[in-house]
């Protein structure tokens, strides 16, 4: 199976995986005996710092620009009534999640890491693989956010936005657009789906990985009937997380919802994440607004047409934005059989717009880190996963684009971006 725009490297085990990362969490935001269950059929032991010490190059992501600093709290979310369904030994489904929101105070305090030890430990080894680097060539664990643990959150009642990852990725794939949202005046809140990302760690220390995924794609091959199975499957545990999240977050500790409007919330995503966005504005008309980033919304791994999704074939009443990639497998109206059908029948809102020169990794964290390894790896390296845009003016095109969309549907502003006034500082095109 190819990596598509539905699934991440990392699950099909080819290069140009996306960046996976995992947050240490002090608090939980679970109730009921499943908060504190666990099992020794599911649970994989902590490792320790020392088990893989800490070497290599330091990474760092691009500062957010806004008017406000951030800060970061993660929390574990419980369904006592769902079946975790990756492992059957689980008779609860348990996630992760990260708030990053307008923050107060925060000068001299620590920013939080992207990468803990125990996390870094797994995901280091599968990213340098993925990636074609070097082993030991990047310290995964020192990566640094710029957002304070628990700080106090700034005067005021934001929007709320989730963010889910592609299929394979963690919650942290996209720290640089999440911040640059928070700086902006939002609460943004990062889904880890348990059991796809390589690893997720739990307040308690435990890290459960997603060798059952894998082992499920491995005996798929290239079966693409079983593939359509599979793929529906990862799509509805998506939305029943989603659901999940969208249920708890008037739950959340009050120093944080007291901040919260909770009558305007959107959504965005890449990869799988970009298709479980649309997919869930579809179903849920909490979701007001909505951003895929460069994903297929059908369940194939092949963009056929075969497939198609429920919101391919009837669109939405709320606005949707899609951005899209012009690498190896491009994007856009013209070239993806379910974006097309997705604009024949959108009834709301819409733009598609491209990243010139890009890959599907470059709406992500992956643009800005991989390329600071140029000199030190094959150029042929960085363009395969990066594409030939500037990392610098990808991340500005994907932060602009994205926070000029939240803003004309969340807050009522508008900058006229999305109608083309300023497009031409972006690598960006307007497909009509």
């Amino acid at each position: 199976m190819r990596s598509s725009r539905l699934l991440a490297a990392s699950v099909v085990g080819v290069v140009a995986s996306g960046l996976a990362v995992c947050t240490v969490i002090p608090a939980s935001a679970a109730s009921g005996s499943a908060a504190s269950a666990t099992s020794a059929a599911h649970i994989k032991p902590a490792l320790s710092a020392s088990s893989n010490p800490a070497t290599g190059q330091t990474l760092t992501l691009p500062a957010p620009q806004g008017r406000y600093a951030t800060g970061e709290s993660q929390f574990r979310l419980v369904d006592d009534k769902r079946q975790d369904p990756w492992d059957p030994t689980k008779p609860y489904r348990e996630l992760m999640i990260s708030v990053f929101y307008p923050a107060v105070h925060t000068a001299g305090k620590p920013f939080t890491n992207q990468f803990p030890a125990a996390a870094a430990a797994e995901i280091g080894p599968a990213l340098d693989g993925g990636n074609g680097l070097p082993p030991g060539l990047v310290n995964w664990a020192a990566t640094k956010t710029h957002s304070v643990q628990d700080a106090a959150m700034a005067p005021g009642h934001f929007p709320v936005v989730l963010y889910s990852p592609g299929a394979g990725d963690s919650r942290d794939s996209n720290v640089s657009l999440v911040e640059n949202l928070a700086a902006q005046g939002y609460v943004v809140v990062t889904i880890d789906h348990t059991g796809e990302a390589p690893a997720t760690e739990f307040p308690d220390g435990h890290v459960v990985g997603n060798a059952p995924l894998l082992a499920a794609f491995k005996q798929v091959g290239n079966d693409q009937a079983a593939a359509t199975v599979l793929l529906t499957k990862v799509m509805n545990v998506r939305l029943a997380d989603t659901q999940l999240v969208l249920n708890r977050l008037s739950s959340l500790p009050h120093r944080l919802t007291a901040g919260m409007n909770l009558n305007d919330i959107g959504m965005f995503g890449h990869s799988a994440g970009g298709f479980e966005a649309a997919e869930t504005m579809y179903n849920d008309p909490r979701v007001k607004a909505g951003v895929n980033l460069d994903g297929t919304m059908e369940y194939t791994e092949d963009a056929d047409g075969t497939h198609l999704s429920q919101v391919a074939l009837h669109g939405l009443k709320q606005p949707l934005l899609l951005m899209g990639s012009t690498g190896r497998y491009p994007s856009s109206i013209h070239v993806e059989p379910s974006w097309t059908s997705f604009w024949q029948n959108q009834k709301g809102w819409k733009a598609d717009i491209t990243l010139n020169d890009s890959q599907h990794q470059s709406f992500t964290d992956a643009e800005p880190l991989l390329a600071q390894l140029a000199g030190q790896i094959p150029a042929s390296t960085l363009t395969y996963d990066n594409g030939t845009v500037d990392a610098q003016r990808a991340v500005a095109a994907d932060r602009a684009l994205v926070d000029s969309f939240f803003n004309r549907f969340l807050k009522g502003g508008n900058d006229h971006l999305l109608d083309g006034r300023g497009a031409s500082q972006y690598p960006i095109t307007f497909i009509k």
